[in-house]
């Protein structure tokens, strides 16, 4: 027998899922709490929904972000983006002040706050913003560019709420080409490239995921070939494309100074894709380190995107039935070092054990090993060298 519930109740229900801040005040309170029971007991939400961003920790290995990815492991089978392992700029904000502009960027124009949001530090732009981030150096040819991004939590607004670019600033002039980033759609500008043929319409579905909650985009440029990635989507495929390498790159935001629709960011990542071919490293070397395989803030929880990693180990290991490895847990210094070393125990068995149940190798062939902060990769002076530190390594044995 079908349940019916009265036509005003389903309608104030649907009013309350569109549009629930605008609706407060204006619906008589036992109309809601009905519209509220009516839905809660047909809708079930979906798996993975996602929950209250945590807050960041320090030992979180680069690249760690709080947005909840799908539980169904089979949606990542086919990203095949891999972080750079050399890292050349990273920031989560977490060391700077909260009402400043982070002290590690450089200011380029209009306003940009530090600000705690869900209990993470992130950089708010309420309004067209610039900026650019200093790498030391001339950027190379194979890197990866990772932002932690929140976009506006409103359809409103024309334009794009993220735009990257080498160089100073130069716009979307030849050579060079922009990255246009909205929660709605993408596009690219210059390099032969235009609004016109290189819009990317992101799915309804996906919107949703995006609009006011944590993303990440991702870029691999290995010299002129381009992807770039949203959570585990990849949206452009382009093997030729000039993305200007200098010392800086040049950043918009463009968040509104209403509080739904300013735009933030949770952390930046350079790094540098050396050309290490794992089988390759541990014959020559011993060992090969990666950035690639995350876990859930502060616990040995893997997240999905780090199936690319885990994929080529497995099929390393697959290919020599001989080898056998010992897979190392490692952290930076800052929190306890007891904590850290557990956990970085813990991190290591979390890898054996998706080798062993999702991959089907051999138990018997793996060993692992938590260090925590005792074996720096770099000095743990930098937000860099802590980034690089926080890391899983696979040794020979």
């Amino acid at each position: 027998m079908k349940t019916r519930f009265p036509l005003a109740v389903l309608l104030l229900a649907c009013l309350a899922a569109l549009a629930p801040t605008q609706l407060d005040g204006q619906i008589p309170r036992k109309l809601k709490d009905a519209a509220k029971k009516a839905v809660e007991s047909k809708v079930e939400p979906p798996a993975g929904a996602e929950a209250k961003a945590p807050a960041a920790e320090a030992q979180a290995p680069a690249g760690e972000a709080h947005a909840e990815a799908p539980a169904d492991p089979k949606v990542w089978d086919n990203y095949d983006f891999v972080p750079g392992n050399k890292v050349i700029f990273f920031t989560d904000f977490s060391e700077d002040k909260v009402g400043n502009f982070a002290r590690r960027l450089k200011y380029v124009s209009g306003p940009m706050d530090v600000v705690e949001r869900d209990g993470v530090r992130m950089l708010r732009a309420a309004g067209n913003a610039e900026f650019l981030i200093p790498l030391g150096g001339t950027l190379p040819q194979r890197f990866t560019l990772e932002f932690d991004f929140v976009a506006r939590n409103s359809n409103c607004c024309a334009g794009e709420e993220l735009r990257f670019d080498g160089g100073q600033g130069s716009g979307h002039s030849e050579p060079n080409v922009a990255v246009f980033w909205h929660h709605q759609s993408m596009s690219l500008s210059g390099s032969g490239q235009n609004f016109g043929n290189s819009t990317v319409k992101v799915p309804d579905a996906m919107q949703e995921q995006l609009r006011g909650k944590l993303s990440h985009v991702r870029v691999l440029m290995d010299g002129a070939y381009f992807k770039l990635y949203t959570n585990e989507r990849r949206l452009y495929n382009i093997p030729e494309l000039a993305f200007k390498r200098d010392s800086v790159i040049h950043v918009y935001l463009g968040g509104r100074e209403d509080e739904q629709n300013a735009v933030y960011l949770a952390q930046i990542r350079v790094a540098e894709s050396e050309t290490d071919v794992l089988y390759d490293a541990l014959a020559a070397k011993g060992r090969w380190s990666t950035q690639g395989i995350l876990f859930e803030t502060g616990k040995s929880d893997l997240k999905p995107e780090s199936r690319p990693v885990l994929k080529e180990i497995a099929g390393t290991l697959k290919e020599h039935d001989d080898l056998e490895v010992l897979i190392e847990g490692h952290t930076d210094n800052v929190g306890n070092a007891e904590r850290n070393l557990t956990l970085s125990e813990a991190r290591a068995a979390a890898v054996k054990d998706a080798l062993v149940t999702d991959f089907g190798i051999d138990a018997g062939r793996i060993a692992t090993q938590g260090f925590g902060d005792t074996k720096p990769a770099q000095p743990n002076a930098t937000p860099e060298g802590r980034a690089q530190n926080r890391r899983v390594e696979i040794v020979k044995q």
